[in-house]
């Protein structure tokens, strides 16, 4: 079960506080308790869960076209300078988008966010990382189609 949920959000605590309260009555309330346990996150947590995610950023599906080589230049670029001014890799619940819409969500949200103040940032971030890992655990809840 914590190995699923480490899949989830890279912090053992918030693993640990999901697992610890098991079994939940219905998926709404495991949703809950994982919000619950990603607001509690200490920065330590928060710089453990961060790290967890992926260092660079993937091609994202379904961007195609001529401008796509130049656009993921861009990404690159910018992914690098986000973790030089920031410390810690950017992240971004992407949920609910289209495949043709990720790649200029992401070149959006992070060319503002870069805009941020430290503090600022983190908590976006941590608020980011909260969506992402409740949309994880809302896909391994999703039966199969």
């Amino acid at each position: 079960m914590r190995s699923a949920l480490l899949l989830c959000c890279g912090s053992h605590r918030w693993a640990e506080r999901v697992a610890a309260h098991r079994p939940y009555p219905d998926a709404d309330s495991l949703l809950a308790a994982s919000d619950e346990a990603c607001y509690d996150l200490t920065a330590a947590e928060l710089d453990e869960a961060l790290a967890g995610e992926s260092l660079s950023p993937l091609p994202l599906a379904g961007a195609r076209g001529p401008a796509t080589l130049a656009a993921h230049t861009a990404l690159r670029a910018a992914h690098a300078e986000y973790e030089r001014r920031f410390r810690h890799v950017f992240v971004i619940c992407l949920d609910g988008y289209r495949d043709d819409e990720l790649l200029d969500q992401v070149l959006s949200g992070i060319r503002t966010r870069l805009g941020n103040e430290p503090e600022e940032e983190r908590a976006v971030a941590a608020d980011e990382l909260r969506r992402l890992a409740r949309g994880r655990l809302a896909r391994i809840l999703a039966p199969e189609p």
